[in-house]
């Protein structure tokens, strides 16, 4: 949920971005906290969002990188605030954009990490949940199985996945609709095993997982924690959730929770992956494999196809290894 600014300017284009652009609150919060620190630099130089120079925007730029800010996260704060001056400049509320003509240092164009195939061949096999044999662990573990195959298989983001509904699986047709940034819908494949993870879910472990707790645990020891005001105490679960993936009990799933079990399955790889690592990858091996980058576009669902891009680099660095390994004369003076 984006928090409420003080700044006339800041709360005006959070309206822009939510009602006109039609952006997600996770991205209208990524907008607000950037350009809340770029008018926080500005207010110890006396200056505004308003009147704010060119020299400003890279004193603060700077300031990013000489704090070890990454590279990746300052070019999405300049990207922030390119935005904000192209709709100040469309509302004709300043004349000139500080953001003009600045380029983008080397060290942002940072490639996007990505597991090899035996690493992910290691981690869709992983066991993250099943740490006994009980009907609830083995029902953790095949709907693991099956969130990491559908990631990468359709290069799904995480909020994708925890708010994927079932009327959005059309299994029997190989493929799923998905609602991405700005709620815009795109249909991405979903191979055999990806298929065959998810049909496996849905029939053995999904209705497990509908199972409120009491009815696990017993009466007895769910009557003993509503007693002493245990927080959980309180078990709201809906059988017919329309969500795809859910959590214990019901639930709907956190983020937080999708990052721990990404990263407990690719333990075993020797990685600590992250649910965005499987987007990568999927992307990266598809274009080594020699996928057009439109087809990449629509399945990552960029709106611009030089975002996907990036991902051409990656293959190129793929092939040139495996040329200066395998070519008789690759070494050769």
């Amino acid at each position: 949920m984006v928090q409420e600014s003080d700044d006339p300017i800041l709360k005006s284009f959070v309206d822009y971005l939510r009602i006109e652009k039609g952006l997600a609150p996770l991205s209208i919060a990524a907008y607000a906290t950037d350009i809340s620190q770029f008018g926080d630099f500005l207010q110890k130089i006396k200056r505004t969002l308003l009147t704010a120079r060119r020299e400003d925007v890279r004193g603060f730029l700077q300031q990013l990188f000489s704090n070890q800010v990454d590279g990746r996260s300052v070019g999405r704060k300049l990207s922030a605030l390119r935005h904000l001056y192209r709709y100040l400049l469309l509302d004709r509320k300043i004349e000139h954009d500080p953001t003009l003509n600045i380029e983008s240092p080397k060290q942002w164009k940072v490639l996007p990490k990505s597991l090899a195939r035996d690493e992910i061949e290691t981690t869709l096999a992983a066991r993250v949940s099943a740490e006994t044999e009980s009907e609830y662990a083995s029902a953790l573990s095949l709907r693991d199985r099956a969130m990491l195959e559908v990631f990468y298989a359709g290069a799904l983001r995480v909020s994708e996945i925890i708010s994927a509904k079932l009327e959005d699986l059309k299994l029997e047709a190989g493929y799923m609709l998905v609602r991405g940034k700005g709620d815009k819908e795109r249909v991405v494949p979903l191979g055999r095993s990806a298929q065959d993870a998810v049909r496996d879910y849905l029939e053995k472990a999904r209705p497990v997982l509908t199972t409120p707790l009491e009815a696990r645990t017993g009466t007895h020891f769910s009557q003993k924690r509503r007693e002493v005001g245990h927080p959980t105490s309180r078990i709201d679960v809906n059988k017919s959730s329309p969500l795809l993936f859910l959590g214990r009990g019901g639930r709907k799933l956190t983020r937080q929770r999708v990052w721990q079990m990404v990263k407990a399955a690719s333990a075993g790889s020797g990685r600590h992956a992250s649910p965005h690592m499987l987007r990568h990858s999927c992307a990266t091996h598809m274009v080594e494999n020699g996928a057009d980058l439109r087809t990449v576009q629509t399945i990552l669902g960029h709106a611009d196809i030089s975002t996907t891009q990036v991902y051409t680099h990656l293959a190129l660095d793929r092939l040139r290894s495996v040329y200066q390994k395998h070519h008789p004369r690759a070494k050769a003076r």
